[in-house]
């Protein structure tokens, strides 16, 4: 009986200990089984309460530079009316969708199509690399209206290999996120703070360029988006933009990141794209 609870405990202790070294990523509520079915796009995750949230304040790997128009979709009516419309489509005119801006084609559409937004809703947006610091809990901001408006940001992961990888957002107020043309992340509710998660999120990249749009909309108060992966994916993935890039520089990077069987068709598309 004295060997049995030994080796009980000496289990208990392995255990624990086991548990200690789990990455941290992994503290808040996993979602799996991704991507959204179309009946669930803008289905909160269950659960989703304050009890979930997890500060992440100590995590180095925010992603802090971003690509995507040079100011906000202004006077959205609230994040509750705006959500269900796709403002990417309607400032494209129809030509680019959120979904077709997830991809590598989409993001490409890019260097020459701006978003016609309107004079009430923020103008004509134009296409950049700008930074926003993760410890700001008002950076959507961005010299504009702090409230009514949302956000878009584009960040480009090149992986080695196919991967399964955790993404941890951040947000103030209703975010969605997609990756290649598929939409992985969609919940209305703040998470607390610049720095704070409800959910960690695990997604499927393919091997070479993902890319992955990220739009918030924001109500009123704080304002911010953000996001990190995990410690496996970024010692894995390049995360494009990085430090010092501008608009041209981030397209010479990606396209030297795309995957050999599909470099022709990008060289064509940008190559016709750079002529307009």
């Amino acid at each position: 009986m004295k060997r049995f609870d030994t080796f009980a405990l000496a289990i208990a202790i392995i255990f624990a200990l086991a548990m200690s070294f789990t990455p941290h990523v992994f503290a808040a509520n996993l979602i799996q089984g991704g991507p959204l079915a179309d009946d669930v796009l803008l289905e909160d995750p269950d659960p989703n309460g304050d009890d979930l949230r997890d500060d992440r304040s100590g995590n180095d790997s925010w992603i802090t530079l971003w690509y995507g128009p040079d100011g906000n979709y202004e006077n959205n009516g609230g994040f509750a009316a705006s959500a269900p419309i796709d403002l990417i489509s309607e400032g494209s005119g129809g030509e680019l969708t959120q979904e077709s801006l997830s991809t590598i084609d989409g993001l490409l559409m890019t260097q020459d199509i701006d978003m016609e937004w309107g004079d009430d809703n923020g103008g004509t947006r134009a296409w950049t690399v700008f930074e926003l610091d993760p410890t700001d809990g008002n950076h959507m901001n961005r010299d504009g209206p702090a409230d009514n408006v949302d956000t878009y940001v584009i960040a480009v992961l090149d992986a080695p290999s196919a991967m399964t990888s955790v993404m941890s957002p951040a947000h103030d107020d209703y975010a969605q996120i997609w990756i290649n043309g598929d939409k992985w992340y969609n919940n209305s509710r703040w998470t607390g703070a610049a720095q704070t998660v409800l959910h960690d999120v695990e997604v499927e990249l393919q091997k070479g360029v993902n890319v992955l749009l990220y739009r918030c909309g924001e109500s009123g108060g704080s304002a911010y988006l953000n996001l990190h992966f995990d410690d496996a994916t970024n010692d894995a993935v390049t995360i494009l933009p990085e430090a010092g890039m501008d608009a041209g520089s981030f397209f010479d990077a990606v396209a030297a990141s795309v995957d050999v069987e599909a470099k022709g068709k990008l060289a064509t598309t940008w190559a016709d794209i750079k002529r307009k």
